[in-house]
């Protein structure tokens, strides 16, 4: 089979209208993941052939370089990825090969086409594409050669807008423009699920990373943006810095009805003071973030390479206060990789 990369199969949306661009983004989603996980599920990577705990993927020859899949530079997974890196090339022989990306749909795709060894995804994507359903992209699709690692923490959903734009409530989003995450991100799904979820229909959609959603807020070009990461997220720290900025609340009747609508959200709270100007604690609802593998990743590999994390979790510098070995299968909603197994049972 030709290369085929998630990226591929969603980059043209950029070039057409909101509708159009929904409408395709929704057929390409399938295509792609229809022939990543064609490329897996019975291949080096899948069930079959090398299969799982075996010689496949990096993990099983002589080469020990990983490919690490992360998020935006602008959001919590990049950083804390090269955390990572650091614990896992100081401990182990193996280097990791961090890279930017979409995120947690990109990243499913990565690791079902074997492009990815290890990626940061959000529990709902995962349960999502190793079922084959939730959202348009993996209906029917299932994700077979997907594996879980470890859950890390709580990934908030922050909806940002300044000051000057008076949104103050989710009601007040209605005809607005809104940045909703990347192209087939995992906050672009949340984004319109909680949109639709509380009835907001008229809407200009936006897509673009988390950085990039700030520079747009700072120039006037959209009224909103979702931002999904553990707070304090870069962006946001960096946008308060230079604008006076205001987080729109899901709380009350809205928080109920996204719960509703979605059973793996689950209340949060932005403390006041995680960034400036804002002096009060602000009511919303999270997902969680995981390490994800694949099947073909050598038993051995993905044991030492969890162990090395969470062995070391006194280096690291983000989220300390959620990542731990006592708290990384809570909230984990698909099948653990043998070697991850080994090392949480030992």
């Amino acid at each position: 089979m030709d290369s085929v990369k998630w990226a591929d199969c969603i980059i043209i949306n950029c070039m057409s209208d909101d509708s159009t661009r929904r409408r395709f983004l929704r057929a390409a989603g399938v295509t792609g993941v229809a022939a990543l996980a064609g490329c897996s599920g019975g291949g080096g990577d899948g069930e079959g052939g090398d299969g799982e705990g075996g010689d496949g993927g990096n993990g099983g020859s002589s080469d020990t370089r990983l490919s690490w899949h992360a998020g935006g530079t602008g959001g919590t997974y990049f950083p804390l990825s090269n955390e990572f890196k650091s614990v896992v090339e100081e401990n182990t022989d193996f280097t990791l090969n961090v890279q930017s990306t979409g995120a947690s749909v990109e990243n499913v795709g990565n690791l079902a086409s074997g492009d990815a060894d290890f990626a940061l995804i959000q529990n709902d994507i995962a349960y999502f594409a190793k079922n084959g359903t939730g959202i348009e992209a993996f209906k029917g699709n299932a994700v077979e050669n997907l594996r879980g690692v470890a859950t890390l923490y709580p990934e908030t959903i922050t909806v940002v807008t300044l000051q000057s734009t008076d949104i103050e409530t989710l009601s007040d989003l209605s005809g607005a423009t809104i940045n909703t995450g990347d192209l087939g991100s995992g906050t672009q799904v949340n984004a319109l699920q909680i949109l639709e979820a509380v009835g907001i229909t008229d809407f200009n959609e936006q897509n673009a990373s988390f950085s990039q959603a700030a520079d747009q807020l700072r120039n006037g070009d959209i009224d909103a943006a979702f931002v999904v990461g553990g707070w304090p997220v870069g962006a946001i720290e960096d946008l308060a810095t230079t604008n006076d900025i205001h987080i729109v609340p899901i709380e009350g009747e809205n928080r109920q009805a996204v719960k509703d609508a979605a059973s793996w959200f689950a209340d949060d709270t932005i403390p006041a003071g995680t960034y400036s100007g804002i002096d009060q604690a602000v009511e919303t609802v999270a997902v969680q973030a995981m390490i994800a593998t694949r099947s073909g990743v050598a038993e051995s590999t993905v044991e030492t390479v969890t162990a090395a994390i969470f062995d070391n979790v006194s280096e690291l510098t983000l989220k300390t206060d959620f990542i731990s070995r006592d708290s990384a299968q809570d909230g984990m909603s698909i099948d653990l990789h043998p070697g991850a197994a080994a090392y949480f049972d030992a």
